[in-house]
């Protein structure tokens, strides 16, 4: 039994579409925190079973019987992100799973100025610490990130960000494809390659594109580190959150996020869908 956790989730939903493309129903299990989201699934004949990163207790259930177990990365900022993955990745091992895959980054590092990517750094150094056969997919970073700067741009014609540089936007579907793809091959092992559209775009190339969508000039307008979390906290934006940001953006200018590699377009046997793609469907 393959079990996919974070299943109602943006990633761990499309995972689970795609592999249900490739084996039969009753072969794969979702762990998720509210069953009752996932009633679609369990009409399908998944078994669906409740499983809490932060109570661990709970996933001796939801990974019972599982050949692999996929981890979706917790969504939780913070040290408690760290102790989520791992105990999730530790119910695997205890449940016997003889192949645990994670989705990590493809910016993962331990000195990263965005603290996420050192939470992937300290998830994939335990999971390789486990001696279970592991797959890491380091995944390019969500080009759905760029909705939450671009839906106001769109309306003021104006997008003020912080200094960043390119990164590998990279779609939901597509990652989720490749995820598919790992779990029907049991020859992938350790990290992945950088799994990632081919381009990389800064904001500046990202504001064009998305002015070229909407019919409208979007300028691009560089402010200060400091200027931009205060303009964000007087919108209304947590200031924790705020900060959590920046370091997106410190970390892109300093080249985190720039690599991109053919990996991804191999393993979906397509072309990686592009942020003009993204855009023309969302904004």
């Amino acid at each position: 039994m393959i079990v996919i956790t974070g299943a109602t989730g943006q990633l761990g939903s499309r995972i689970v579409g795609r592999i249900l493309q490739r084996v039969p129903a009753s072969t794969v299990g979702v762990s998720v925190t509210d069953v009752a989201k996932a009633a679609a699934l369990d009409a399908r004949g998944v078994r669906v079973r409740r499983g809490d990163f932060t109570d661990p207790a709970s996933l001796a259930a939801a990974f019972e019987g599982a050949d692999q177990v996929l981890v979706v990365s917790a969504a939780i900022r913070g040290e408690g992100a760290v102790d989520a993955n791992l105990a999730a990745i530790d119910a695997a091992k205890a449940a016997g799973a003889r192949r645990i895959l994670y989705t990590s980054h493809q910016g993962v590092s331990v000195d990263s100025l965005f603290p996420p990517m050192i939470t992937h750094a300290r998830t994939e150094e335990h999971l390789a610490a486990t001696g279970v056969p592991y797959v890491a997919l380091r995944n390019g970073f969500y080009s759905s990130t760029l909705r939450l700067y671009l839906d106001a741009a769109s309306a003021t014609g104006r997008l003020a960000v912080p200094a960043d540089g390119p990164v590998s936007w990279t779609g939901h579907d597509d990652l989720a494809a490749a995820a598919a793809a790992l779990l029907t091959d049991d020859s992938a092992t350790g990290p992945t390659a950088p799994l990632t559209a081919p381009v990389a775009l800064d904001f500046a190339a990202v504001a064009a594109i998305a002015g070229e969508v909407i019919g409208r000039k979007i300028t691009h307008v560089v402010v200060g580190d400091d200027e931009w979390v205060e303009s964000a906290v007087e919108g209304g934006m947590p200031r924790p959150a705020a900060e959590f940001s920046l370091g997106m953006f410190r970390a892109a200018r300093r080249g985190e996020f720039a690599v991109t590699d053919p990996t991804l377009e191999k393993l979906i046997g397509h072309p990686a869908e592009p942020v003009r793609t993204m855009l023309e469907r969302t904004l």
